[in-house]
């Protein structure tokens, strides 16, 4: 997969999918699957279009949304399905101001070579979101508009959104994410090396480098990484002073081997508490064992 941060010129003809994939839920995943469908029948490149920062956070960044993935974790993806180019487009002030016009006949026609463009059914772009699909069509390229994916829940259709899996994820309804998700929620990052308080207090951790810098959720749940069970804690760790940004540690069950340096992904099983400051070291080291027993005990019944 070919991953480009600009326009080049002269691209290859290419089916095209336009948006933010954040989470890559059951939605995204369903525009992923009808382009490399499209492409591979129509003989286009694969193609996705998709924006750094996150456009929310350009305009309102106190009041953007919670990242559900990382752009490596996005990549990743993008790769497992078979993607043949990412543009990631900066999204700035002058990408801002673009006019929808100009997005269209700059962009998708002159530098993009796209012949198909496949979009959800309330995309909206250029300067003001006054783009819309129908000037797409307008400009004669091939529109495909999906409708938004539900699933039914006890006779409830629930729309399948990035908001709704933040929402989930907040609450602490790990079920209801992966549901949303069609897999359980993860992050991936690099095992790096910590201060090794876990190991002091009898309960190794591996330290998992943070690229979210506001994730969706926090505190201490049963998870797997890589399939090995375990207790996690997402937070600053309140009982010890100085941590100055969050911190991914995981501690896993009969688990004796070196994960340093190994690009790990730890799947969130369900909720156990909020992350809680104690009075010490001691109090700290009593909780921990407590809610590696409880993650102990979900997965004995799960």
């Amino acid at each position: 997969m070919q991953v480009f941060r600009h326009f080049p010129e002269g691209s290859a003809p290419c089916a095209l999918a336009i948006g933010n994939f954040d989470g890559v839920h059951l939605g995204h995943q369903a525009l992923l699957e009808q382009l490399t469908t499209v492409a591979k029948s129509r003989q286009l490149e694969s193609a996705v279009m998709t924006f750094e920062p996150h456009p929310r956070e350009f305009f309102t960044p106190h009041q953007a949304p919670t990242r559900l993935a990382s752009l490596r974790e996005k990549l990743e993806w993008f790769v497992k399905v078979g993607i043949d180019k990412v543009y990631l487009c900066r999204f700035n002030k002058a990408f801002a101001s673009l006019s929808s016009d100009d997005f269209i006949n700059q962009i998708l026609h002159s530098s993009l070579n796209a012949q198909t463009v496949l979009v959800g059914e309330d995309f909206r772009f250029g300067a003001g979101r006054r783009g819309s699909i129908t000037d797409i069509a307008a400009a004669g390229l091939d529109l495909m508009s999906l409708p938004q994916v539900n699933f039914d829940d006890k006779g409830q259709a629930i729309r399948v959104s990035s908001t709704g899996v933040r929402n989930a994820l907040a609450i602490g309804d790990l079920k209801l994410a992966e549901r949303l998700l069609g897999r359980p929620y993860s992050i991936s990052g690099k095992v790096i090396h910590g201060a090794q308080l876990g190991r002091k207090l009898g309960f190794p951790t591996a330290n998992v480098h943070m690229r979210h810098e506001r994730p969706a959720l926090k505190g201490v749940y049963a998870v797997k990484l890589d399939g090995v069970k375990g207790v996690a804690n997402l937070g600053v760790r309140p009982t010890v002073a100085g941590v100055p940004k969050l911190l991914l540690e995981v501690h896993l069950f009969d688990f004796d081997g070196d994960l340093y340096d190994q690009h790990v992904h730890v799947e969130f099983f369900h909720k156990i508490r909020d992350e809680m400051k104690f009075n010490g070291l001691e109090a700290l080291s009593a909780q921990i064992a407590k809610d590696a027993q409880v993650a102990r005990d979900f997965f004995e019944k799960h």
